[in-house]
């Protein structure tokens, strides 16, 4: 017992290096968000805002909540989409077995590995001959791209280890396929909804690529473009900058923080068999 309280210390000492390390960019990002244009070069930096200013959040409030809206938008028209599509795909796979069944999947995989921006290149010429360029509703199928599969992944290996019993029973009662995954597979499917809802939400959140490529000229942009609005040739509007994004990352930390339980269930699901 004595002999492995050094090394539970080393290992804690370690750990709190390893999580300073990767936490002080964040709190960097709200330092330089409260301090002023002045003091943005000053050598040595200053670690604190000794002389803070709220101008940067005074510039959120006055120009980036239309941005915020379309990201909540995104985001929602994201999830919506994407469980809509992965949740009865999943559950096929995991069920119905159809044929093709694992090729299919190994396609999923592939898909996830394909680059965004050769994505965004064919969606720009997709959309300029349908005429949705620019549009909210195809920036949300775009974003869907994303995440579908990865959430197809996730609802087939948690419905797998749905038993075969409880389908069987809801068929004995006299309910369809149809009946049996919206009244019974889809409330016992909780963790991996929420797991595949986060994902999809906060991958649209936080796209640049698509937002850029897709909606770059339209009325509808999301944060990440009112953020990028801030950067010109000869002039960045750091603290505006940083407060924007201290101010973007509350939803998302916020959704993480009330969904961890949820996602580290629903992304080992399928992991163990009884």
């Amino acid at each position: 017992m004595t002999t492995s309280t050094p090394r539970t210390w080393w290992k804690t000492g370690i750990g709190l290096v390893l999580t300073g390390l990767m936490l002080f960019p964040v709190y960097w990002m709200i330092n330089v968000s409260f301090t002023r244009d002045q003091d943005m070069r000053a050598s040595p930096p200053h670690l604190f805002p000794t002389n803070g200013t709220l101008d940067g959040y005074r510039a959120v409030l006055d120009q980036q909540l239309p941005y915020l809206g379309t990201s909540f938008l995104v985001g929602l028209g994201t999830v919506a989409l994407t469980v809509a599509l992965a949740a009865p795909a999943g559950y096929a796979l995991a069920k119905l077995r159809p044929p093709g069944g694992p090729a299919l999947s190994f396609m999923l995989l592939i898909a996830q590995m394909i680059p965004g921006i050769i994505m965004a290149m064919g969606f720009y010429a997709i959309y300029l001959t349908l005429g949705v360029l620019n549009t909210l509703p195809g920036l949300i199928l775009a974003d869907t791209t994303l995440a579908v599969p990865f959430a197809v992944l996730i609802f087939t290996a948690f419905m797998s280890g749905i038993p075969d019993e409880l389908l069987q029973a809801a068929v004995v009662d006299g309910a369809g396929r149809l009946r049996t995954f919206w009244s019974v597979v889809l409330p016992v499917s909780r963790n991996s909804i929420v797991t595949v809802s986060l994902f999809a939400f906060l991958w649209s959140w936080s796209d640049f690529i698509f937002a850029s490529t897709l909606a770059g000229g339209g009325d509808y942009q999301p944060i990440t473009l009112g953020i990028y609005h801030y950067i010109g040739n000869n002039n960045q509007q750091w603290n505006a900058i940083m407060a924007t994004a201290v101010v973007a990352s509350i939803p998302a930390a916020v959704l993480l923080i009330l969904a961890q339980r949820y996602v580290s269930m629903g992304v080992t699901a399928g992991a163990v068999k009884d």
